[in-house]
């Protein structure tokens, strides 16, 4: 509970990372590595400072569970639910040996598995509990642990919510972002209006 009160203090775990690989000090390094381990044992995660992250990863519900190898590649705004692992096979005589590369703009739902040396190409959507062990091309929704990917012409990956004014918006490399688009504002009011009549 104490290590994860001072890393959100720290402004959370990218902050952290982002101040860790910035940093030429040594003995600082090693503070930073210890307060990230005690950070993940608190949180059941492994968020290691050696993988490649382009920007910021959105993390709607926290970090709770999730597993992030420490050669994969994740682009920039992506947004990672809880109970998410993105592993490695390290397996010498597997067709999958290496590490995860995610695109730019994924959405990576709750407790899905993305493992090995797999592509998730940009602006996909990687359903809950979806187990992804190939390649998934730009703009694809994939869903099951039958790694059933169904091709979009284009996902909106953003994660809506409400604002402090009340007004909606989504967060994109750490920063809330306003939604200006008329369309896609339309679109929340409907969504809401029909949930409210199945209520």
């Amino acid at each position: 509970m104490i290590t994860t009160l001072i890393v959100n203090r720290f402004g959370g775990y990218n902050k952290l990372r982002y101040r860790y690989l910035n940093l030429r000090s040594g003995i600082l390094k090693t503070i930073i590595s210890l307060l990230n381990r005690g950070y993940e044992i608190e949180n059941g995660c492994y968020l290691p400072f050696n993988n490649s992250v382009d920007g910021p990863i959105n993390f709607p519900h926290g970090t709770s569970g999730i597993f992030i190898s420490g050669g994969a590649k994740i682009g920039m705004n992506c947004t990672i639910y809880q109970q998410v692992t993105i592993g490695s096979n390290m397996l010498i005589d597997s067709t999958g040996f290496g590490h995860p590369t995610i695109g730019n703009n994924c959405l990576i739902g709750a407790g899905a598995k993305i493992i090995g040396n797999v592509l998730v190409g940009h602006n996909c959507r990687i359903g809950a509990n979806a187990v992804v062990t190939k390649d998934v091309p730009n703009n694809c929704l994939v869903v099951s642990v039958n790694q059933h990917i169904i091709t979009k012409e284009n996902l909106n990956n953003h994660v809506y919510q409400i604002g402090d004014n009340n007004e909606w918006g989504y967060i994109t490399n750490g920063k809330f972002v306003l939604e200006t688009d008329e369309l896609i504002l339309k679109q929340i009011c409907l969504k809401l209006k029909e949930r409210k009549t199945f209520l």
